[in-house]
């Protein structure tokens, strides 16, 4: 069972600004939040508000999720792995995988537990609809992880039904996973928008795993998962999305976001991030992104394409949502 919320005090002190809202040139809106930076050896490089405390990383787990379906035995590579660690766009090429992945291992639509959704790509969820295309769990964004959850389970003989269930052997296994990556407790176990098990880490301890997945010995778990992921990160996001963008364009970084504003990335070196934003405003996580690569060293044009997020007013641009940090 999900373990109750955490209190809060209200004598706790408030993270810093990330991100300011400008707007013709007022500030009109400010977004608060935590960033970590770790060094190749990996010290903590830079640490802005509190990257100490848990947190739900939401989708940047999925990684350490895809790892834990192949150390349950389930042999995945490619753009299949890849799809099993995605936040999919919803892309015809990532609905036919899905369909074809339950194929492969006698699974059916039906199978699924993530809810019906629509394509998360605004372009391609208005195609989708303009084509008569409904609420589907295929579409949902988590279909592919919760496709290889059920490959998992079916390969080993456990029950399918409650493959979601904290408890269920899949589950306690990629605590497991979580807990060894992270290197420390998780903390809180919640459920996830797509329902599956969420398990709270620090923003410290998300960004130890991801470096610790690009610094892993060819072969194991973990790097499989990291290497099929920079192999084809499109499966992992889709085309227009700045996870896809950074893995393709930065040579070796592995990039995963998550929903309310959370973000893990890592660089081959060992270098590596995790951020959130507080209010979970997915419109600052851009530019608090691209200032924290600028603070790694990082100079690629992709930063910059990243990190742009105008503000429009009557359809023109009129502001910026821009770092403050």
């Amino acid at each position: 069972m999900p373990q109750p919320a955490m209190a809060v005090s209200p004598d706790a002190p408030r993270n810093p600004v990330l991100a300011e809202v400008v707007r013709s040139g007022f500030v009109e809106g400010r977004h608060r939040g935590g960033v970590v930076l770790l060094a190749t050896d990996g010290s903590v490089e830079l640490a802005i508000g509190d990257v100490t405390s848990p947190v739900f990383p939401r989708s940047s787990s999925k990684p350490m999720q895809a790892v834990g379906v192949l150390r349950a035995g389930l042999d995945l590579a490619g753009e299949r792995l890849a799809l099993a660690a995605a936040s999919h766009s919803g892309e015809p090429f990532h609905r036919d995988l899905v369909r074809a992945m339950l194929d492969e291992h006698g699974l059916t639509p039906e199978h699924l537990q993530c809810p019906p959704g629509l394509p998360l790509d605004q372009w391609e969820q208005e195609a989708y609809l303009a084509a008569g295309g409904r609420r589907d769990r295929v579409a949902m964004n988590c279909s592919g992880k919760h496709t290889a959850m059920l490959a998992a389970a079916a390969l080993r003989g456990w029950p399918l039904q409650s493959y979601r269930d904290p408890d269920h052997p899949l589950q306690r296994l990629i605590r497991t996973v979580v807990e060894e990556a992270a290197v420390e407790p998780v903390t809180a176990v919640g459920v996830d928008g797509c329902g599956a098990p969420l398990m709270a880490i620090s923003l410290t301890g998300l960004a130890r795993a991801f470096r610790s997945y690009v610094l892993a010995a060819p072969g194991t778990p973990e790097r499989r998962v990291a290497d099929a992921m920079r192999a084809h990160p499109e499966y992992v996001a889709g085309t227009r999305r700045h996870d896809t963008w950074l893995m393709r364009e930065i040579p070796g970084a592995l990039s995963k976001v998550g929903a309310e504003a959370v973000q893990a990335l890592a660089l081959p070196d060992g270098r590596s991030l995790a951020l959130k934003v507080d209010d979970g405003g997915i419109r600052a996580l851009g530019p608090v992104l691209a200032r924290a690569l600028r603070l790694m060293g990082m100079t690629a044009p992709v930063v910059d394409r990243v990190g742009r997020a105008p503000v429009l007013g009557g359809g023109r641009e009129v502001g910026e949502v821009r770092a403050v940090f």
